[in-house]
């Protein structure tokens, strides 16, 4: 009897080292490199990639229309499944610029009944509990961002949102407290309640002239907030703790020459250090030697990759802001 628990013991313990091993294999087994797939019909990304592979990507870019079935397919890659349970999927990179969201196909998750893709929209809770993705480009097609589209996506630190986008919906980027910097695209007009609800990684963003609403506590919680750049000269409509939660000290409000009165009347007015500047003038900043560019944007606060003809505002690391005339 003894030989025989001492057997089946040795037994267990092979079987745990030889579990252990699997997944060591599994690990070593993660394709790292961007697998770049082209459906040629919606709803065929599950054919494409099939069972075997699914939880081996990390790095994924998809061309052409998408839908349910492609976004479920995609949500259990990224670490959570239909039923917000989560999976082995090792998914971080997704590269849907070149992708378009099509109405039709499963619905990719659970709630209220069961939810189902619309026509160039990110509807509700696309991404909800992928907390795996790092990066993410939404499509360029993509004309809202529903509401909780992102929530919880912690682990998400870029992210690229196309100058189609008109509106971000209610709890849209929910905890994603992996984002350093936003910039709003200048096609947003309206920014939902509690968008950006406990993202404390965010230190600066943008907001454009185009935006003309901001809901109940948009940016509550954005604890590490450094900078804000408003460029609209008229106050959007605002909800209330709009900024609660933030660093009233510590974060610098740049709005529109001429506007400070608004501004610190305002839900703005939360932070005391409110100063004002030339959005669309040229003026005379000295940068210092050692200072570098942080960032640069069009007039109507349009971030750009690079110098673009005509007038760019650029953002300096030592806390200044420029007017350049490119040629």
């Amino acid at each position: 009897m003894r030989n025989f628990t001492f057997k089946r013991q040795l037994l267990f313990v092979m079987f745990m080292l030889l579990g252990c091993l699997s997944i060591q294999a599994a690990d070593d087994d993660l394709i790292t490199k961007q697998i770049t797939i082209k459906l040629d019909e919606a709803g065929t990304l599950p054919n494409k990639i099939g069972s075997t592979k699914k939880y081996q990507i990390t790095n994924l870019k998809i061309i052409g229309e998408i839908n349910g079935t492609d976004l479920r397919m995609i949500r259990e890659m990224a670490g959570c499944d239909y039923n917000c349970e989560k999976t082995g999927g090792k998914l971080s990179m997704l590269d849907l610029s070149d992708a378009k969201i099509v109405k039709g196909g499963l619905p990719y998750i659970k709630y209220i009944g069961g939810v189902y893709t619309s026509n160039d929209k990110l509807d509700y809770a696309a991404f909800d509990g992928c907390s795996g993705l790092t990066s993410l480009t939404i499509p360029s097609s993509v004309t809202s961002i529903g509401e909780s589209a992102f929530y919880g996506c912690s682990g998400l630190t870029s992210l690229t949102i196309p100058s189609s986008v008109t509106s971000i919906g209610e709890s849209a980027f929910y905890g994603c407290s992996g984002l350093t910097s936003l910039t709003i695209p200048s096609s947003v007009t309206s920014i939902g309640e509690s968008a950006f609800f406990g993202c404390s990684g965010l230190t600066s963003f943008t907001i454009p002239s185009s935006v003309t609403s901001i809901g109940w506590g948009a940016f509550c919680g954005c604890s590490g907030l450094t900078s804000i750049y408003v460029y609209t000269e008229k106050l959007p409509n605002m909800g209330s703790d709009v900024f609660a939660g933030c660093d009233a000290k510590k974060c610098t409000v740049y709005v529109p020459k001429g506007t400070y009165d608004d501004y610190w009347l305002s839900e703005f007015g939360y932070f005391e250090n409110i100063v004002e500047f030339d959005p669309t003038g040229i003026n005379n900043v000295i940068t210092s030697n050692d200072a570098k560019e942080l960032s640069r944007y069009s007039l109507n606060g349009q971030r750009l990759s690079a110098p673009s003809k005509g007038l760019n505002i650029v953002k300096y690391s030592d806390g200044s802001v420029k007017k350049v005339v490119v040629q």
